[in-house]
């Protein structure tokens, strides 16, 4: 059992609160019981502690000092960061979202509607956050994430074939009635800002969510499941 919050190799863990460490050691934690049975899975977790004797035993303390939450979880594990796979299938990219429940929303709405590849920008929220983990619920690990510069990654796609999409409230066509391609990407913006003229500029094709004119917009993660959901009944 593992009590003093001095323990060096706990020391070095709970530096994992921080991007800058996680950059540098490439690992993350997940805490609770759900993240760390999916990290299980994909063999992602390096050590995984405990408040009981289920994996190596740690003391309150302990767990406190490794956790991010005001309530420490009964066990939290440390895992490598993922690999980074090929742009294919399915793309979704995201460009500057900034808030970590959207981006965990959008991850996990993402794997529920037969996206395959998500494309970060390098200004996203950092995908390890905890608040992203947590809202992902585990998808994390079930969704290939990519970190790339956009400008050059549409062109990419645009080369392999692929139809790209972006939103327009004003110019877009209605979601209802977009054909769906076999090769698609949908590019969706920052909170408050939306995507950058630079970024709509390639992209082949703008869309938008008809609905009622009392309500002006939607959340970002609402907006992107909806979409998602909409291309994959097509």
């Amino acid at each position: 059992m593992i009590e003093s919050v001095n323990n060096p190799k706990i020391k070095e863990y709970s530096k994992l609160q921080s991007k800058k460490y996680r950059d540098e050691s490439g690992l993350f934690i997940v805490e609770g019981d759900h993240l760390v049975e999916e990290a299980l899975k994909k063999t992602q977790a390096v050590e995984i502690y405990s408040l009981d004797d289920s994996y190596t035993q740690v003391s309150e303390s302990v767990m406190r000092k490794l956790s991010s939450l005001s309530t420490p979880p009964n066990v939290l594990a440390v895992c490598k960061k993922l690999e980074e796979g090929e742009l294919k299938g399915n793309v979704l990219i995201l460009e500057n979202l900034q808030d970590p429940g959207n981006l965990g929303t959008i991850i996990r709405s993402s794997v529920a509607f037969n996206i395959d590849t998500i494309i970060l920008s390098k200004d996203c929220v950092d995908f390890y956050n905890v608040k992203v983990l947590r809202a992902s619920e585990g998808m994390v690990f079930n969704i290939n994430i990519v970190i790339r510069d956009l400008n050059e990654t549409i062109l990419e796609l645009k080369d392999k074939g692929y139809t790209v999409y972006t939103t327009n409230v004003v110019n877009g066509t209605n979601l209802s009635e977009v054909t769906v391609p076999e090769k698609y990407a949908i590019v969706m913006g920052n909170e408050g800002n939306g995507v950058t003229e630079e970024t709509a500029s390639l992209c082949d094709e703008a869309i938008y969510i008809p609905m009622n004119k009392t309500c002006e917009s939607l959340n970002v993660g609402i907006a992107t499941s909806i979409i998602l959901y909409e291309f994959s009944q097509k």
